[in-house]
Formats: C-alpha cells, sequence, structure tokens
C-alpha cells in the first residue's frame, strides 16, 4: 500500500516583539500500511489536530506511532491525544510506561516498514531525528528544526539563530537531507521540493 503524505498545519516562526518569538511546528500525517503523526505542535492546538484527522476520516486511535522530530514543547503539545499508539519522542521510544531500547540508541536507523524510516538527525538538539517516507516514487523528509524553512538554506542565520546545540552536526545532516530526498517538511515553514540549485550549495 502506497504512503501519503500530507501537511495537516505547516509551521511558521516570526519575530512579535525584541522579547517574544511566535512560532509553532509543522503537523504532518503519513497514512498508509501505518498511520503516523509527526510532530503534534502546542498544547493549545488539540482541536486543530482533532480537525485535521477528522478531515481525513481518523481519530487519534487511528495512529499507530506518534514521532517528535525533537522534545521542544511546540513539537510535542498534543501527544496525550493519542494513547493507543507508540510514542518516538527524538531518540526515546516509548508505549506507556515501557521504554524500549533499539537502533536509534546507537544512532542507527529505525525501519518502520519498507517505505518509512526514522533516521538520527542531530544538531538542533543531540536528540533530533527525521522521519523519511517514500510516497510513489518520491522520498519526502519531515525534518523538525534541522532546516526550519525553506528560506534558511540561502539565509542559514535563519536556523543557526533558532538555537544548534551542534552546528556542525546539523550542517551534516542538512547535507545528507537535501542530496537523498526530493521533498522537505522543514519544522517552521511549508514543505517545498528539493531542486538542483539547492543541491549544488551542498557540495
Amino acid at each position: 500500500m502506497s504512503y501519503k503524505v500530507k501537511v495537516l498545519y505547516p509551521g511558521y516562526s516570526r519575530i512579535q516583539t525584541d522579547d517574544i518569538m511566535e512560532a509553532n511546528c509543522s503537523c504532518t500525517l503519513i497514512t498508509g500500511n501505518l498511520n503516523i503523526i509527526v510532530d503534534t505542535m502546542t498544547p493549545w492546538d488539540s482541536e486543530k489536530i482533532l480537525k485535521g484527522l477528522a478531515d481525513n476520516n481518523l481519530t487519534p486511535d487511528d495512529i499507530n506511532y506518534v514521532v517528535c522530530t525533537h522534545g521542544h514543547s511546540d513539537h510535542i503539545g498534543n501527544n496525550n491525544l493519542f494513547l493507543k499508539a507508540n510514542h518516538i519522542v527524538g531518540l526515546s521510544h516509548s508505549f506507556k510506561n515501557e521504554y524500549y531500547s533499539g537502533p536509534l540508541d546507537d544512532g542507527k536507523t529505525m525501519k518502520l516498514d519498507d517505505r518509512v524510516k526514522i533516521i538520527p538527525t542531530p544538531g538542533h538538539t543531540l536528540s533530533d531525528v527525521s522521519v523519511i517516507v517514500e510516497s510513489e516514487d518520491k522520498k519526502i523528509a519531515i525534518v523538525g528544526d534541522l532546516f526550519e524553512k525553506e528560506e534558511d538554506i540561502e539565509n542559514e542565520f535563519l536556523w543557526r539563530s533558532a538555537g544548534s546545540e551542534d552546528p556542525e552536526k546539523q550542517e551534516k545532516y542538512r547535507k545528507l537531507i537535501i542530496k537523498t530526498a526530493d521533498f522537505i517538511i522543514p519544522g517552521h515553514g511549508p514543505m517545498f521540493q528539493v531542486t538542483p540549485a539547492m543541491r549544488n550549495k551542498f557540495l
């Protein structure tokens, strides 16, 4: 069964005042053999999440995996809606009060099935992960804040100023993703297609 990837709500970030940044993450639904939601926005977005699922004829109980690209509050706010799902938050994999050891602990790929995998992509935080989906003939990377938005390819200040626990590692994994993905869903902007010009910037 082919996977479909749909951005329920594209993320954003913008400066409100000198002291306040207004931001929310991209929330993405993957449907196919498994149903997966990636990054669940802030705790104030529960009704939006429920509506996004209902618009796709789903309820929280239909979700098999919740994947949060990292543990910041704007990416994990509605995990508690999904009580029948396995939860992967960064490198941590759990169900209820059980925590599982696995390949992510060793910096390796975790396969959810033949067309969906989770890979460690540290940088923004050291426990960041990305979800790679093969959808028809396209490879879609859902990367959280590894890429803030498409514009940070030209203006690296955008991702650096958002905070990076290890900029050198973040640069390494940005390069890996841009070289291998056809489309990228960044943490705080709409999905974009990777162009040859973008790839050339990372040579």
